[in-house]
C-alpha cells in the first residue's frame, strides 16, 4: 500500500490510538448527526450532559489535542456552557417556574431552580452539539473532507475544489495582512495608539490588501487554468479518501450509542 502525502497540506503525526484521523470525514459526519439533530429537540439535563462527556472522551482518546485546545475543549467549554445556562436562565417566564424553590433571591426579583434548570439545560444542548461536531472538526482538514465529498457523494469536482480554493484565501489574507502591517511600522505610519489611530490604520490596509487579494485570485485562476480545470466532466484523484469496512463500523457504533444514551437518559414519561 502506498503512502500519498498532500504536499499542500500539513499531515498530523498520530498514533494507533489516535483512530479518528484514520476515519473517513463523511464517516464522522454521518455518525454524529443524527444525535446533534435530536438534541435540538431535548429538554432534560442528563441526555446532553451524556453526549457531552462520551463526545470529549472521544476527543481526548482518538484525537491530537495540544495544551491550548486541551485547555478551550476543556476549560472554555464548560465555562461557556455555564456562563450560557445562567444566561438563559435570566429569561425564562418566571410564570413557568413559579412552583420550584428560589435559588437566589434580590429584592423583588427572584431567580428559581426551574429557570436554571431550563437554562442549563439549553447551556448543555448547545455544548454538546458543539462538542460533536468537533469529533469531525478537530481530526478532519479541509482538502479530505472535499475529497470524500467528490469521491463518495459524487460532488462535481468544479464545486468542490472552487470552495477548498476560495476557503484557502483567508489564510493568504491574513498572511498578506502581517506584511502590510510590518511594511507600515518600517515606514514609520504608526499614526498614535488611541481608536481614531487605529480606525485610520485600517483604512489605510484596505487597498493593498485589495490588490493583494487580486493578484492572488489571478494566479490561481492562472494555475487552474494551465491544469485544464473544469475542461472534462471528470478528474483524475490524486489523493483518494476511500470509504472502508471501520468508517462503517465507525457509523453504525455512533448510531448504536446514540440510541442506548436516548434509551437510558432521556425522560420519555413526560409529565
Amino acid at each position: 500500500m502506498t503512502l500519498i502525502v498532500d504536499p499542500y497540506a500539513a499531515l498530523a503525526q498520530t498514533s494507533r490510538r489516535q483512530f479518528l484521523y484514520a476515519i473517513n470525514p463523511l464517516a464522522k459526519i454521518a455518525g454524529v448527526v443524527p444525535a446533534m439533530v435530536l438534541l435540538i429537540f431535548v429538554r432534560d439535563l442528563a441526555t446532553p450532559a451524556a453526549f457531552l462527556v462520551l463526545a470529549l472522551a472521544m476527543i481526548a482518546v482518538g484525537a491530537r489535542l495540544t495544551a491550548r485546545s486541551a485547555a478551550l475543549l476543556f476549560g472554555a467549554l464548560p465555562l461557556g456552557i455555564l456562563a450560557i445556562g445562567v444566561g438563559f436562565s435570566l429569561w425564562v417566564d418566571a410564570s413557568l417556574v413559579d412552583d420550584t424553590p428560589a435559588v437566589v433571591q434580590i429584592g423583588a426579583w427572584t431567580l428559581r431552580q426551574g429557570a436554571l434548570a431550563i437554562g442549563l439545560a439549553t447551556g448543555l444542548r448547545l455544548g454538546a452539539i458543539i462538542a460533536l461536531a468537533l469529533v469531525g472538526g478537530l481530526t478532519t482538514t479541509g482538502p479530505d473532507l472535499v475529497r470524500a465529498s467528490v469521491q463518495q457523494l459524487r460532488v462535481p469536482y468544479r464545486i468542490g475544489y472552487t470552495a477548498l480554493a476560495a476557503f484557502r484565501f483567508v489564510p493568504r489574507f491574513g498572511y498578506e495582512l502581517s506584511v502590510i502591517r510590518a511594511a507600515h511600522r518600517v515606514r514609520g505610519h504608526h499614526g498614535g495608539s488611541g481608536p481614531f489611530a487605529r480606525i485610520a490604520r485600517g483604512w489605510g490596509y484596505i487597498v493593498p490588501l485589495l490588490a493583494g487579494a487580486i493578484r492572488h485570485a489571478e494566479r490561481v485562476a492562472l494555475a487552474m487554468d494551465s491544469r485544464a480545470f473544469g475542461a472534462h466532466p471528470t478528474r483524475t484523484e490524486r489523493h483518494l479518501v476511500p470509504f472502508r469496512a471501520r468508517d462503517t463500523v465507525f457509523v453504525v457504533l455512533c448510531f448504536v450509542i446514540s440510541a442506548a444514551v436516548f434509551a437510558a437518559f432521556f425522560p420519555w414519561q413526560l409529565p
